[in-house]
């Protein structure tokens, strides 16, 4: 069977080396969902073919002609340019750090090769607010990413009370994925003052409201934590999250 050409956005999740010049890269396609590409020569030492590497770069968004065959492991890329020039992420630490953990994330969850053009969409959109975004709204940005992500994946926390800052003792139960004022039997929960933040970010629809969210350093790594163990009860194998500790540290 010939392999079809399409063109495809695509957000880079990480590259491998393979051989001496080449490299296997992990996209995020709004067409096909999770791929792996094979590219040639592209670590070749000349200048002309040395700056193609940069396309590949953790969290670019690339617009693509690639070829398909869903019967096949490894497909290749035919051309490929930037969707959009990133002005802060690739040289900003913390912006870096913060777009580091989202595709962590995004690679830890998306298991197979299947399109989801609302998930691929909100992660595409969230990377260039990310870029964009002011110091204010970049703290809460990881929370918001974490939280939100959830809804696309299928175990969005339910249950927000809208008293949940005026009255009783609301926990969110991360077993259970649900905000309630039962009492628990387990220890897997965010308390009150962390649970009504959690139920603000929730709410919020665009990255700009963040400013609005009311967190401190301590809240935002609370929740991170919690959000961890969160996703492990729903992803199989989701393991541990290497830039958590790091995010954590340059998120003061």
């Amino acid at each position: 069977m010939t392999d079809k050409i399409h063109k495809t956005k695509g957000i880079v999740l990480r590259t491998v080396k393979y051989g001496e010049t080449s490299i296997i890269a992990s996209v995020y396609t709004q067409l096909f969902g999770l791929q792996s590409y094979l590219l040639n020569g592209i670590r070749s030492a000349s200048k002309k073919v040395g700056s193609r590497i940069g396309f590949f770069q953790p969290a670019a968004i690339l617009d693509m002609e690639v070829y398909h065959n869903e019967f096949k492991q490894l497909n290749r890329i035919k051309e490929y340019r930037f969707a959009t020039v990133y002005q802060q992420i690739f040289t900003d630490v913390l912006k870096n750090g913060v777009a580091s953990y989202m595709v962590e994330l995004l690679g830890k969850c998306l298991k197979q090769p299947e399109d989801n053009s609302g998930l691929f969409d909100f992660a595409e959109d969230c990377f260039i607010a990310l870029d964009r975004c002011n110091d204010k709204v970049m703290a809460n940005f990881p929370v918001f990413f974490a939280v939100q992500l959830t809804h696309f994946l299928g175990f969005l926390p339910q249950g927000i009370h809208p008293d949940i800052d005026q009255s009783g003792e609301w926990v969110f139960d991360v077993q259970e994925g649900i905000f309630t004022d039962a009492p628990l039997f387990h220890h897997l929960s965010l308390e009150k003052k962390y649970a009504s933040i959690l139920a603000e970010l929730l709410q919020v629809r665009q990255p700009g409201e963040l400013s609005e969210i009311n967190a401190n350093a301590e809240a935002r790594r609370k929740i991170l934590d919690l959000m961890e163990v969160y996703y492990s009860l729903h992803v199989q194998d989701f393991g541990n999250m290497r830039t958590l500790p790091v995010l954590k540290e340059i998120m003061r």
